[in-house]
């Protein structure tokens, strides 16, 4: 080959490389979304079983009204397999972006991905996806969701201060595989080791749901009797747990100590009634923050990679006056 030949060779060799090179980087770029009067959303629901769903669903339909918006809405009834054919029936129908409340971190990963290469930019609401496999800025424009870590964290540390010697844990998880499991499990535990001094005795799911959690808690309680605290992922399983409780002969609240998150108003009545000590709040309003979200990636705005929905906490000394608050 010929020194002439050759760096011809070269340069068409950069050049394709170049081309390949900047149609791997067009394929990372995340999707646009086009400014207009009207949208087309999507809002794929992972289930309707519980008052933070509902709550969540009612916010963001209604805000899509108010705006005179096209809002399409599925249900996956807590399968995370519909879930993902529910995204899939939104790209096919054309919507113009997708809010997707994933119900498991690892296999809504395709729904996402499907999305990206359909050219249909996709917000996670209130539950993430696992971050090894899909990112914020390159795969989906951004979660808008609770500090999950920090909501356990909150709870650990009241109970650090007012657990007057109650010490044996019991723990109800939330949905296996989710990011608010995974982080209210985490930040809890993390936080309660910390403040030494108190044990989890057990730990097992009772997937977000008051009768699963109520069964889950009558056999925990059974084999551990001499627990004395309750720590629910959520206000469902809390409830849950308080009949379970009851049903044992025991009182929620007194002889047993009852925490949750989530805020409903049926959590917050039973602070009000002595029956649940203490709950940190996970906001489901989420319709304003989503479609001003959606408003300013259509402008051309940076988008940060988590935008933080804010939470209260409830507890004997607040309940009652912010229970007309409560979702």
């Amino acid at each position: 080959m010929s020194i002439i030949s050759r760096r011809s060779f070269i340069l068409a060799a950069t050049a394709v490389g170049a081309v390949a090179l900047a149609g791997t980087m067009a394929f990372a770029e995340l999707p646009k979304l086009a400014q207009k009067d009207t949208y087309k959303v999507g809002f794929a629901q992972t289930e309707s079983n519980n008052p933070w769903r509902i709550a969540q669903t009612e916010s963001m339909k209604a805000e899509a009204e108010k705006l005179g918006y096209q809002f399409v809405y599925t249900d996956a009834a807590g399968s995370a397999a519909k879930q993902v054919a529910d995204v899939n029936s939104m790209i096919a129908q054309g919507v113009d972006i997708i809010f997707l409340a994933p119900r498991e971190e690892k296999p809504l990963i395709p729904a996402v991905m499907a999305a990206k290469k359909a050219g249909i930019p996709v917000i996670l609401l209130d539950r993430n996806v696992d971050q090894s496999l899909a990112k914020a800025g390159e795969d989906y424009v951004t979660f808008i969701g609770s500090d999950f870590i920090e909501e356990g964290k909150r709870v650990a540390e009241w109970l650090a201060k007012n657990a007057n010697g109650k010490s044996k844990i019991i723990e109800l998880e939330g949905t296996t595989g989710s990011s608010p499991a995974n982080d209210r499990k985490k930040g809890f535990d993390e936080a309660i080791t910390a403040a030494g001094g108190f044990t989890i005795v057990a730990s097992q799911t009772g997937d977000f749901a008051r009768d699963k959690g109520r069964q889950v808690a009558e056999a925990l309680l059974q084999a551990h009797p001499d627990a004395d605290v309750i720590y629910a992922h959520n206000d469902e399983m809390a409830i849950g747990a308080i009949a379970a409780i009851e049903a044992a002969g025991k009182v929620p609240g007194k002889d047993i100590l009852v925490l949750s998150i989530d805020g409903g108003k049926e959590a917050v009545q039973a602070v009000v009634d002595g029956k649940i000590n203490a709950v940190v709040e996970c906001n489901p309003r989420f319709g304003p923050k989503a479609y001003e979200t959606l408003a300013r990636y259509a402008k051309g705005d940076a988008i940060e990679p988590w935008v933080i929905n804010t939470d209260k906490f409830y507890d004997p000394s607040n309940a009652a006056a912010e229970l007309a608050n409560a979702y």
